[in-house]
């Protein structure tokens, strides 16, 4: 009998830590809440677009600002539908005819061209018909899929499958991708340049500082990463975060001013530092506090 119940409970205490070692890492990622002048609020949550694992992200105050929200507004309200995505993405990233790609970077970099290609099981060449952006976010994609980064696994995505009320969007995936559409062909260039200069050796330790930075919602280290990222050329920081956050500045003081209490959920990199979020609100009079 008491071995039967030894063996039992051994079973039962197995099972318990199987299945917490299964449950996803609670993270707390930084998160906001914004109140104006009329008593208007919003809640800035800054994400994560794609992660090696799952994660527990919901928190006592996530989940208080979630139910408190009217409405969730994301980069993309259709951020699941990778198919439209697609289709929007092949139509115009080849709508322009271009040379070899070979001859679009100095020659000095070919080497990396060709070793990116390599290692990302992408065929000397196929990029040729795709305008330079597109290109540098093919490579990019293949790059992230080596670290095992997974889009699956992003916060957005998670989100929008949970939430139970409308969703809206700052942009939408075809306004996201005339962004890059329209850069012109140096800062393509210059994307595509920084995409080949990402050290591949240092690449996985650079995935998991990120996350890790994302995760406790460390904003020193988010901004030094972003500027890293960005500061390349002045041009494509303007085209890719500044430019973008004063647009969606406007966008969400509109709502604001409009009644909504939107939970707003964009890339952490769209909330830290003096071009962020946070600041350009608070510069319009908002109150802005980190609550998480």
């Amino acid at each position: 009998m008491c071995n039967k119940l030894f063996r039992g409970l051994a079973g039962l205490i197995l099972a318990l830590v199987l299945a917490a070692c299964a449950r996803p890492e609670p993270v707390r990622p930084a998160l906001w809440l914004v109140e104006g002048p009329q008593g208007q609020k919003a809640w800035l949550f800054g994400t994560i677009h794609a992660l090696r694992k799952p994660v527990d992200w919901r928190s006592p105050a996530i989940t208080a600002a979630l139910e408190q929200s009217d409405r969730l507004v994301l980069e993309v309200a259709a951020i699941g539908d990778d198919a439209g995505t697609a289709r929007t993405f092949a139509a115009m990233a080849q709508d322009e005819p271009s040379p070899p790609l070979t001859s679009r970077l100095p020659p000095a970099t070919q080497a990396d061209l060709s070793a990116e290609l390599a290692r990302g099981k992408i065929a000397p060449g196929s990029l040729d018909a795709y305008e330079t952006w597109a290109a540098a976010l093919m490579i990019a994609q293949a790059q992230a899929g080596a670290s095992a980064q997974e889009s699956a696994n992003g916060i957005d995505r998670a989100l929008a499958k949970s939430y139970t009320g409308p969703i809206a969007e700052l942009e939408g995936a075809r306004a996201q991708l005339t962004i890059f559409d329209n850069l012109p062909e140096a800062q393509q260039q210059a994307l595509l340049l920084a995409v080949l200069n990402d050290d591949p050796g240092q690449r996985d330790a650079k995935v998991a500082e990120l996350e890790l930075a994302w995760a406790t919602g460390d904003l020193t280290k988010i901004a030094a990463v972003s500027d890293e990222a960005t500061f390349i050329d002045p041009q494509l920081r303007e085209a890719l975060l500044v430019g973008r956050n004063r647009a969606w500045t406007d966008k969400l003081i509109a709502l604001l001013r409009g009644g909504a209490r939107p939970f707003v959920a964009v890339g952490a990199a769209h909330l830290v530092g003096d071009d962020g979020l946070p600041a350009m609100l608070t510069a319009r009079g908002f109150k802005v506090t980190r609550v998480q």
